[in-house]
C-alpha cells in the first residue's frame, strides 16, 4: 500500500452524526470514570493544563456540565449565574463565566464523592442527548462567536449536544492523565475516530491546504487541498495545540475550541 493510499482526504471524512457521537460518549465516558476510581488523594490536588484549575476542579466541570446536558433548567441556570462572573474574572468568552459558576455553585463536593457522582449524572446526561429531537438538534441556539481567534459565530446545538460535549470530555481526560503523569488510555477505533473528526472540522474552517501525520494510536495521515508542507505531530499534542494548551507555528497556529 503506498503513503498516498494511506493518506485521509480531510473533505471525504464520514463526520460523526448523532447515533455515532451516542456510541463514542457511553465510551468516553466510561473510559474517564476508570481514570477517577484510579486517582489518589494527592492526584485529586495537581494542577492541569486548564489556567488554576485542579484535577478536582475538571472533574466537578465535567459534573456540572453533565447536569446541565440532562436538564434544561439547569442548563439556563449556569448560563444566568455566569454572565456577571465572566467580566469578575477576567474572562475572554461567556463560557468562562459560566464555567466559574459550575465551580462556586459545588465547592462543598470532596473528591470522594466524584467519582459516582460522574457516573450518575453523565448516564443521565447521555439518556437526554440520545432523546433529543433532530429539529430541535438543528436550531442555531448556541451563540459561541469568537474562540481563540476561529469564529464560530451561531452553531446549532446538535454542535454541543453531538458530539462537542464528549469532545470536552476526551480532552479532559487528557489534562487529567498530564497532570497525575500516568499514560493515557488510548485506541484507534474510538480516540482515532474522535481526532479524526477534529481534523475534518478544523481543516474546514481555516482552508489551508496541508499534509498532516498524527502519531500514536489516536493518529492517521490526513490531507486538504494541494496538500502544503508535511506537518508531523502526536495526535494528543495536535489536540492540545488546537484546544490552546500549547503552542505551534505553521498550518497548527490555527485553533479550534475543545
Amino acid at each position: 500500500m503506498t503513503t498516498d493510499q494511506l493518506t485521509a482526504d480531510v473533505h471525504c471524512l464520514a463526520r460523526i452524526r448523532h447515533r455515532e457521537a451516542m456510541e463514542l460518549t457511553a465510551i468516553e465516558n466510561q473510559r474517564l470514570l476508570t481514570q477517577l476510581r484510579g486517582l489518589s488523594p494527592q492526584d485529586w490536588r495537581a494542577a492541569t493544563d486548564c489556567t488554576g484549575w485542579t484535577v478536582r476542579d475538571v472533574v466537578v466541570h465535567l459534573i456540572a456540565s453533565a447536569q446541565a446536558q440532562a436538564s434544561p433548567l439547569e442548563f439556563a441556570r449556569q448560563v444566568r449565574a455566569g454572565r456577571p462572573l465572566t467580566a469578575e474574572i477576567g474572562g475572554q468568552h461567556w463560557v468562562d463565566g459560566l464555567n466559574e459558576a459550575q465551580l462556586r455553585a459545588r465547592a462543598d463536593l470532596t473528591p470522594a464523592e466524584l467519582p459516582s457522582l460522574w457516573q450518575h449524572t453523565s448516564a443521565a446526561a447521555l439518556t437526554a442527548r440520545r432523546r433529543m429531537p433532530a429539529p430541535l438538534r438543528a436550531l442555531p441556539l448556541l451563540p459561541l462567536g469568537d474562540v481563540m481567534g476561529t469564529k464560530m459565530g451561531w452553531q446549532p446545538l446538535r454542535y454541543l449536544f453531538d458530539i462537542g460535549f464528549t469532545r470536552d470530555v476526551w480532552m479532559h481526560r487528557v489534562d487529567i492523565a498530564r497532570a497525575i503523569g500516568r499514560p493515557l488510555e488510548l485506541t484507534t477505533g474510538h480516540d482515532g475516530r474522535v481526532v479524526a473528526d477534529i481534523v475534518a472540522e478544523w481543516a474546514s474552517r481555516h482552508g489551508e491546504p496541508f499534509t498532516l501525520l498524527l502519531t500514536g494510536p489516536a493518529g492517521g495521515r490526513f490531507r486538504a487541498g494541494g496538500g502544503g508542507g508535511l506537518t508531523t505531530v502526536d495526535a494528543v499534542e495536535f489536540a492540545r495545540i488546537l484546544s490552546g494548551r500549547a503552542d505551534a507555528n505553521g498550518v497548527l497556529r490555527h485553533k479550534l475550541p475543545l
